[in-house]
């Protein structure tokens, strides 16, 4: 959707540019004209459809902000908030994330198999040519599965077990080998000039999953322990496991505001992955 197919203002409305601004966008977005997660008409072009200076557009979409409608990205835009939280609500953000000229993925959690999901239509684009940028660089950190867990275990008696940590493994090997394989082919066939992905381990239980992206932006979601049976040596076995899939994603993203709790959160996430990758943390090997 773009400026020019917004509504007008009333000219007998004697609130604020701002505001009436505001409220457009807003019944806009509360009537899905735009969807959550896309990208609202840049300042300059909202700017221009309402005749008024980019400071009464940066006021509009303050309002909305503080409303919790829109998130802001400097260099992206402002973009509807996902009001679902969940893992499909990241590919968007994800895929923004790809826009930009040099791209870095920071993952923390359990699998990466909803990171894999995630990435793969920006990858795709790529190799269309439809998403062109200079470098990539993923860094993905997992439980060290070598190491006795708490969960994953077996639940009777509660326990741990290396061939349930092996099953766990086997999951965490097949999607970070998609990953490698095909950011690595970006690089080998010359779609992206610098395209890397580094896997590290650490030993922990892991109980939240994490997506950094481009440094600015974050995912944040809590895994719940479940009790479910899995087939262990052909034998059905019930395990303690933990819920990847589907699980909601608190968004938090760097606005430049002063004081802003989503800038804060995001530095904090930033400086715990950076700690944990650059201590405690080791080279995962398959």
């Amino acid at each position: 959707m773009e400026a020019r197919d917004l509504e007008d203002l009333e000219p007998d409305d004697a609130r604020p540019a701002s505001q009436q601004i505001a409220n457009v966008l807003r019944a806009a977005i509360l009537t899905r004209r735009f969807a959550p997660g896309e990208r609202l008409p840049s300042q300059n072009d909202l700017s221009e459809r309402y005749g008024v200076a980019r400071e009464t557009v940066k006021s509009a979409l303050r309002i909305l902000r503080d409303d919790r409608l829109v998130v802001s990205r400097q260099g992206s835009g402002a973009f509807v908030r996902a009001q679902t939280e969940r893992p499909v609500g990241l590919r968007p953000h994800v895929e923004a994330a790809f826009e930009q000229p040099h791209v870095t993925i920071d993952f923390a959690g359990f699998s990466s198999e909803t990171l894999q999901g995630a990435i793969q239509e920006p990858l795709d684009k790529i190799r269309a040519g439809r998403l062109t940028p200079e470098s990539l660089a993923i860094r993905i950190l997992l439980p060290d599965l070598n190491q006795p867990t708490i969960v994953p275990s077996r639940a009777d008696p509660q326990a741990d077990d290396p061939a349930v940590r092996e099953r766990a493994a086997r999951i965490v090997r097949r999607h970070t080998e998609a990953i490698a394989e095909s950011v690595s082919e970006l690089s080998i066939f010359g779609l992206v000039r610098n395209a890397t992905t580094e896997i590290r381990c650490y030993g922990t239980t892991v109980q939240s999953k994490m997506y950094i992206l481009n440094r600015n932006e974050v995912f944040f979601g809590f895994y719940p322990v479940i009790q479910n049976t899995v087939l262990v040596d052909k034998q059905p076995v019930p395990i303690f496991d933990v819920l990847g899939k589907d699980v909601p994603l608190f968004h938090y993203v760097t606005s430049g505001e002063e004081d802003d709790a989503g800038d804060q959160f995001v530095q904090q996430s930033r400086t715990w992955f950076d700690s944990i990758w650059t201590t405690i943390a080791h080279d995962y090997i398959p």
